[in-house]
């Protein structure tokens, strides 16, 4: 790869290379003050110089082959409308030339890290450095295979994109459709594919703890479950979409083909594509890989203050690892809210126990689209709603406030970012210029690793524009 281009770099002192699923965080933030520049960087990672003739797009300087998640269809869908939304022009001709770069992307996530055919993903290291308790970037040199909870919440996010994507391209040219109605049947087995494995004696989903767990399964077909409650089980949240019908009925082959998935293939849609009829009478179609069971057992964890839910945002690690380490031969994942203890990919990020703005942004989402699907219907009983019911927009609105908060003063005239900085906390002179840390300590909030990391950690902006007080 030989570019002279202008690039985003995670942060401008300790990271001054690009990382792929890194720049389209940065670019969601960024579209708020230059969409035009938003969208030529992720246009760049798409183009031919960049991106693999395979499809694979280049992951970082340093090991272009590696695998980092599948957001770049997220930041194209959600820029094109942030554009479309603030602006009233709607750039479908970038939004067009995007799509089939990625349609070669995701034909290469699918022949590579589905090498089975299941529907079930395998993954690799996929950005989250050291969460669970081997290398996830190191195949296993006994055979086994380690299938990931959060390499297929991905992908189906990634589809859930994908769909809407074609939709929206379909309104002017509709050999769209069909692309629409693949990437929703491919969705559906997904997340079928989670619950039965092909056949296995084995889910992802354990109905006794009520959580997504990632599977080391060896050659013989035994297996190992990982139960270690980490941001791998809630990313099967992002793969969270909604359909008004109003909005389909136009397009009256994507119609057909959903009629007929609902119809003849019954015991997969069953728990994937919920109808829920609306106040004024219209339907709305809910899609979701976790099934409103398995949904509310996520959110008890989610939104429990002994586990996920700090004061400031949603922990990488439950906190009940603190006190209950999970174990596997040698290699021990226990509760580390700060820096790293092991040095796992260098030992500079950590994502067993801060607070990570992507993932928690898209937490955010995906409570927000819930909310609007189901409005004032299932709410949630959790630990940190105190006994009183709690519905998805409250939940989403009430994290956001918390990741506000961090760089806010508090009670005591001081930016929980700085922790126990004095000379940053106290000094008239720095306490009002903030710092972006690349991530935060899950109990106190204070700013951890890269002091510049005005990429992904600026989502705070969008927090701030999206959910006013």
């Amino acid at each position: 790869l030989n570019s002279m281009r202008v690039m985003s770099m995670p942060d401008k002192w300790e990271y001054p290379w690009f990382a792929a699923w890194d720049l389209a965080f940065h670019m969601v933030p960024f579209a708020l003050i230059d969409p035009k520049f938003a969208k030529d960087q992720l246009w760049m990672l798409l183009f031919e110089q960049f991106q693999h003739p395979a499809g694979q797009l280049p992951a970082y300087e340093w090991e272009f082959s590696d695998l980092n998640p599948p957001v770049h269809a997220w930041a194209v869908w959600r820029i094109y409308n942030m554009e479309k939304t603030r602006h009233g022009t709607a750039d479908r001709e970038w939004l067009e030339r995007c799509y089939h770069k990625l349609l070669i992307n995701f034909a290469n996530w699918v022949n590579k890290v589905d090498k089975e055919g299941n529907n079930v993903f395998e993954g690799g290291f996929l950005g989250l450095d050291n969460i669970t308790v081997i290398d996830r970037s190191d195949k296993p040199s006994d055979g086994s295979t380690l299938h990931q909870s959060d390499a297929t919440g991905w992908m189906g996010m990634f589809c859930l994109n994908l769909m809407r994507i074609a939709l929206e391209l379909a309104r002017e040219n509709p050999v769209y459709e069909s692309m629409a109605s693949k990437f929703l049947q491919h969705y559906v087995y997904i997340a079928y594919a989670m619950k039965h494995m092909g056949g296995r004696e084995y889910s992802l989903f354990d109905s006794d703890d009520g959580f997504f767990y990632d599977i080391l399964e060896y050659p013989d077909k035994s297996f190992h479950k990982f139960r270690v409650r980490s941001l791998v089980g809630l990313i099967p949240l992002f793969a969270v979409e909604r359909l008004e019908l109003e909005w389909i009925e136009p397009f009256k082959e994507f119609t057909a083909n959903l009629n007929w998935f609902l119809k003849n293939r019954k015991e997969m849609v069953e728990h994937v594509i919920h109808p829920l009829e609306q106040p004024n009478g219209k339907t709305t179609y809910l899609l979701t890989i976790c099934n409103l069971d398995q949904l509310k057992g996520v959110l008890n964890h989610m939104h429990d203050e002994t586990e996920f839910l700090s004061k400031f945002g949603i922990r990488s690690l439950s906190k009940s690892h603190e006190a209950n380490p999970f174990q596997f031969g040698h290699s021990i994942v226990g509760y580390e809210p700060a820096e790293s203890a092991g040095k796992m990919k260098g030992g500079n990020s950590n994502w067993r126990g801060p607070i990570w703005f992507p993932t928690t942004f898209l937490i955010i989402e995906s409570l927000r689209k819930l909310g609007t699907a189901l409005g004032g219907r299932m709410p949630v009983m959790t630990p940190a709603s105190k006994g009183e019911p709690i519905v998805m927009k409250q939940m989403a609105k009430d994290i956001a406030r918390r990741m506000i908060n961090i760089f806010l003063l508090d009670e005591n005239n001081e930016r929980p970012v700085y922790g126990g900085a004095k000379h940053f906390k106290d000094d008239p002179k720095w306490r009002d210029h903030i710092l972006f840390y690349e991530y935060f300590h899950g109990d106190n909030g204070a700013g951890i690793g890269a002091s510049h990391q005005t990429g992904w950690t600026a989502l705070v902006a969008n927090l701030i524009d999206e959910w006013p007080k």
